[in-house]
């Protein structure tokens, strides 16, 4: 069988649509991801591909070498993820794994075998959208998250992630390091929609990734008194929504004074979260990023001196815990210059996203490939990829595959 890319992402264009944000929502074993991973593996049945859930929830679609399973070394593996941010865009994600399996198709098509085994691989939890933290089933795969920490996380709902990972069929004890698996992989290439204008402003359709910018989140809590919004004088007031506010402005202040640093407050929570109620406590979300992993810190220490001061004013307290953080990571110099020789015509571009495959750049080599944005926007419904972008990057994508099968 052949499908282009376009055609593949159409059969799930309903999926995950959010009529309140706009967008889609596909959450991490939720109602819409669940159905997108039984797309996935419907998919890699119909092309004969042995499909596995591995340990940490993360799904496997094997084309084994030419000498049948358990032959040929270590595999070649692309892929990306299902799950999106709240209100996400279309491609962000799926774009990785519709093109893999179109590359599939193509290396069919040309008649390309090989020795080495080769999978398309769907991780869970990409986004943090659920859980909070980003890239969760990489993070457990190459241990760079503890397994307790990580059944313990809690969703919007209260849910840990063992309860729902459980429902979704995982044995949950099992969750963690997977050195063997990761000991059979020779190289790992994640194909992404680009989240930026390079490409646009290149005039190119696909480019190659250099790096990811260091980036982590961390989540202020500021506690104060509740009260009745009615009755309480302003200044008998202690809001930690007045505390929060100041650490919004904080944070973008703080950012544009250090070059190349980016920061944002994207989530508050306020509890009890009534109208008329004086917040007891407001939780926020704080991520911040620069290609230097020292200016990061320097940012975020400089958010929390400005927060303790404003929470001091207002007679509030507040505390930051750091949820998550991945420094700033250059992509396999060997890997990303065998796809240079294969696409010479592919600019070169870093990224200040975080993806799954600078999650395990740690423990094998991984390279990206981006496919071009005319919008250069993402993690918005105006994300976009033309079906011409979307076909020349799964096609990039075989010849690379095609290349890294050689023995």
């Amino acid at each position: 069988m052949s499908a282009s890319v376009a055609g593949l992402l159409r059969e799930i264009a309903d999926v995950g649509r959010d009529a309140t944000r706009g967008g889609w929502s596909r959450f991490v074993f939720d109602d819409a991801e669940m159905v997108l991973r039984e797309w996935f593996v419907e998919q890699a049945q119909r092309r004969s591909l042995e499909v596995e859930t591995d340990r940490n929830g993360a799904i496997w679609a094997w084309r084994h070498g030419s000498g049948g399973p358990g032959t040929g070394g270590r595999a070649i593996v692309t892929g990306s993820h299902l799950d999106s941010v709240p209100g996400g865009g279309e491609y962000d994600g799926p774009l990785g794994v519709a093109s893999a399996l179109a590359a599939l198709d193509l290396l069919e098509a040309r008649g390309v075998r090989s020795e080495k085994p080769l999978a398309v691989v769907a991780f869970p939890e990409e986004e943090g959208a659920r859980f909070g933290v980003a890239c969760l089933g990489s993070r457990l795969m190459a241990g760079a998250i503890d397994p307790d920490r990580a059944r313990g996380l809690r969703d919007a709902d209260g849910r840990t992630f063992a309860e729902v990972a459980a429902a979704a069929g995982l044995d949950v004890e099992r969750i963690g390091p997977d050195p063997e698996r990761l000991a059979g992989l020779e190289a790992f290439v994640e194909l992404h929609v680009e989240q930026g204008r390079g490409l646009v402003d290149l005039g190119q359709p696909v480019a190659i990734g250099s790096s990811i910018l260091g980036h982590g989140r961390w989540r202020f809590s500021v506690t104060g008194e509740g009260n009745h919004a009615g009755t309480t004088r302003m200044l008998d007031r202690r809001d930690p929504m007045v505390v929060a506010a100041g650490i919004v402005l904080a944070t973008r202040e703080v950012a544009a004074g250090h070059p190349d640093a980016r920061a944002t407050v994207g989530r508050v929570v306020p509890v009890p979260g009534g109208t008329n109620v004086i917040a007891s406590r407001v939780d926020l979300w704080l991520d911040a990023r620069h290609p230097d992993d020292a200016v990061t810190a320097a940012v975020v220490a400089a958010i929390h001196e400005r927060a303790r001061a404003v929470a001091a004013a207002e007679g509030c307290t507040v505390e930051l815990v750091e949820e998550s953080y991945g420094g700033t990571v250059h992509f396999d110099a060997g890997l990303s210059g065998r796809l240079g020789r294969v696409l010479p015509e592919a600019p070169v571009l870093d990224t200040g996203a975080g993806h799954d495959a600078g999650v395990l750049a740690g423990s094998l080599p991984t390279a990206m490939l981006f496919t071009r944005n005319p919008t250069g926007v993402s993690h918005s419904p105006e994300e976009a990829c033309e079906d011409t972008d979307a076909e020349a990057g799964a096609a990039a994508l075989a010849d690379v595959l095609e290349d890294l099968l050689r023995p």
